[in-house]
């Protein structure tokens, strides 16, 4: 029997704008309906894989899940994790309220993440060097390949345990991940066995500057991929500069003339440590217009 579990929001909650925050809903586990504004995802629980859709109903969090032998706490935590509910962005908004004030107004700021860290960084390192084409190709086989079933045959992201089984050459012809190939299934195996811990870079207390560098040290983690990761985490101090949104910078600020990297950087050095965050929802702000 599926069953619906309710969380409560902060009062600078926007669901939608959380949602479509950033290209994650399009990547498996996550299905997004767009009509109706439903975001499906599937969970690893301890009593097994389970499909759950997430919706907004009169000002909660509603989460329908397909079967009633589950784990609740497990799904409200990863609920509240994926969408970031204990953000705290109040600074985020005040900051804004002047040059960007539609942020606060709109209550944006928040961008969706998967259940775990590990799930961030595969799909991370998946983005580096390649069209959002091929990113979706490659999540899509890895979640088809390898991920745990539900009763309903949907799949979830795989485990390290479950990457760390299989070779380079696996990645490499299966999963089509070029280059990657050997960095899959080298970091799977270090993380699987406890050498490295993606989830504890959540609670860290590191500077920032030492925990880029931290994961700087997994092959395919560079100066982009670790900003975004960083992001994720909830720490916003980096650009994540790529030729996305060096475009979109050119085009909305300096009449599409190219400028270089650090005049980009000077436009948003004000905003301190939230700097990222900033030029992020700046340079998605047509998406939710």
């Amino acid at each position: 029997m599926p069953k619906t579990l309710f969380l409560e929001t902060p009062e600078n909650f926007n669901f939608i704008r959380t949602v479509f925050s950033h290209g994650w809903c399009e990547l498996l586990p996550f299905e997004l309906d767009i009509e109706n504004w439903r975001l499906s995802c599937v969970f690893e629980n301890s009593k097994g894989s389970v499909s759950a859709t997430v919706s907004e109903c009169d000002g909660k969090i509603k989460i329908e899940v397909s079967e009633d032998k589950i784990n609740e706490e497990n799904i409200l935590r990863d609920v509240r994790h994926t969408l970031r509910l204990d953000d705290d962005l109040s600074v985020f908004h005040q900051l804004t309220k002047k040059e960007f004030a539609w942020i606060a107004k709109t209550n944006t700021g928040r961008m969706l993440r998967s259940p775990t860290v590990f799930e961030d960084l595969i799909k991370t390192i998946c983005t580096t060097n390649c069209s959002w084409a091929l990113t979706k190709k490659m999540t899509t086989n890895l979640v088809e390949k390898l991920g745990t079933p539900t009763k309903e045959g949907k799949k979830a992201f795989p485990t390290a345990a479950q990457m760390a089984g299989k070779s380079a050459e696996f990645y490499k012809d299966e999963i089509r991940a070029g280059y990657r190939s050997a960095y899959f299934a080298e970091l799977a195996e270090k993380v699987a066995s406890g050498k490295i811990n993606p989830e504890s870079w959540l609670h860290s207390d590191l500077p920032t500057k030492e925990l880029k560098k931290e994961m700087k040290q997994i092959k395919g983690v560079g100066d982009y991929a670790a900003d975004n990761l960083l992001k994720l985490i909830g720490r916003y101090d980096g650009l994540a500069l790529d030729s996305w949104l060096r475009a979109q910078f050119y085009k909305k600020h300096n009449g599409e003339i190219v400028c270089g990297d650090k005049q980009i950087e000077k436009f948003y050095e004000r905003y301190g440590t939230w700097r990222g965050l900033v030029m992020w929802c700046d340079m998605t702000e047509r998406w939710h217009s």
